[in-house]
């Protein structure tokens, strides 16, 4: 089960005199296996909530579901744990290790679990992606569509139910955008995770059956 849900949501940070209010009793239900977008201005707190959701972040208040289990209240190494086993994370900068390969950058997180068969697992998703050609290379010898391939293979390679992804097109031009979107709908289809996505871009969101925005600490629904 991979199915979010969030009660009440809210996220403050104290200042000299106050509070910065991010987040204002944030609620959001999705299913197992559906794709969301979450659009909203600069400092929403898009990528706030995207935290919260994954675990790199506690709430001030409220609750957090994922898969039924509340994740809100798990100490920090059951939460480590926990987003190992059932979260990938796509960024908007990719996160790769510059003096590893592409194929060792993919088995990281399966060896950090200590899996066996990590780089078998790890070819197959980078096939998947279309960089199984690219298996010895460093990152710096990547074009910027094909780092952030790396990273969806990396976030995907421990068959995560939930993926959420945070601006991943945005430091790629539009060509290489349109394509990593059509892989990103391609392995959703396919592997059937749940997805929540978050993007200043509107066609990119339209991809996907819902939309969401965020504004002012709240959340709504302005499509279907």
């Amino acid at each position: 089960m991979s199915e979010v849900r969030l009660e009440g949501i809210k996220k403050y940070y104290p200042y000299p005199g106050g509070l910065v209010r991010v987040l204002e009793g944030v609620d959001l239900e999705v299913k197992e296996g559906e794709a969301v977008s979450i659009m909203g201005p600069s400092g929403s707190g898009k990528t706030t909530l995207l935290h919260i959701i994954g675990t790199l972040l506690r709430p001030t208040q409220g609750r957090v579901f994922v898969g039924g289990k509340e994740i809100s209240s798990l100490s920090d190494e059951e939460l480590a744990l926990f987003r190992a086993h059932n979260i990938g994370f796509v960024f908007q900068f990719h996160h790769l290790l510059p003096e590893f390969t592409v194929l060792e950058n993919v088995m990281m997180p399966l060896l950090i679990r200590k899996e066996r068969a990590a780089e078998a697992k790890a070819r197959r998703i980078l096939e998947m992606v279309g960089m199984d050609h690219r298996l010895a290379f460093k990152p710096s010898q990547l074009s910027g569509g094909e780092k952030q391939r790396v990273a969806l293979a990396r976030a995907l390679v421990g068959e995560p139910k939930l993926l959420l992804a945070d601006e991943p097109t945005g430091n790629l031009d539009w060509d290489s955008s349109h394509k990593l979107i059509e892989l990103l709908s391609r392995l959703h289809a396919q592997l059937g995770f749940t997805l929540i996505l978050v993007t200043h871009n509107r066609k990119i969101a339209e991809k996907w059956g819902k939309i969401y925005l965020l504004e002012r600490g709240n959340l709504r629904c302005c499509t279907n």
